[in-house]
């Protein structure tokens, strides 16, 4: 992965507004899911930050066949106390905004960790359309959130569950960088 930025412009809102017209047909058929197993579940990650999963969004199966795991940070800008209860009932209306980029499989939401950054823990199939998704919901995050807080992290080969599952999937990817903000360590 190279250096992060969003895409041009007119490329990722092209691209965001195919999603959400790919979207329609999608919830018109019933292929968007909202399991309810994993919602309360914590998340602890490596930077000592701690989250629950307020939501949790698939597609078809859930599944990929070329399998990545995308994690993405950002914080916003103006929400802060009773407002992240606010924005979370808020942010379902946000869910055409990704489930019709193509290889999106599934996603965890996870509410604010002690420093007010949202994290979304996606799977996807294939590394590069992961890449491609972050970079163009960059655009979308960009209007509400803090500058500099939006990040990502596209870790192939893994699926979603078994980050989550078991952390010592990524402890080669993570070596480097041991303390990193999307590195699970545990359930809480």
């Amino acid at each position: 992965m190279g250096e992060q930025r969003p895409l041009p412009p007119g490329e990722a809102w092209r691209a965001v507004a195919a999603c959400f017209l790919t979207t329609f047909p999608l919830l018109t058929r019933h292929r968007i899911r909202l399991p309810k197993e994993r919602v309360g579940m914590g998340l602890r990650f490596a930077d000592g930050t701690s989250a629950r999963v307020y939501r949790e969004t698939h597609l078809g199966s859930g599944l990929a066949k070329d399998p990545c795991t995308l994690v993405v940070t950002f914080r916003l800008r103006l929400v802060r106390g009773p407002a992240h209860a606010l924005f979370r009932r808020e942010s379902l209306l946000n869910t055409p905004l990704f489930v019709g980029f193509p290889g999106f499989t599934s996603k965890l939401w996870l509410a604010h960790d002690e420093h007010d950054r949202y994290r979304g823990i996606y799977e996807w199939d294939g590394p590069e359309r992961a890449e491609h998704y972050a970079r163009s919901l960059w655009r979308v995050l960009a209007l509400v959130s803090v500058p500099g807080s939006i990040s990502y992290t596209v870790l192939p080969g893994l699926r979603r569950d078994d980050v989550i599952a078991n952390p010592g999937l990524i402890e080669d990817l993570a070596s480097h960088d041991a303390a990193a903000w999307w590195r699970v360590q545990a359930g809480v």
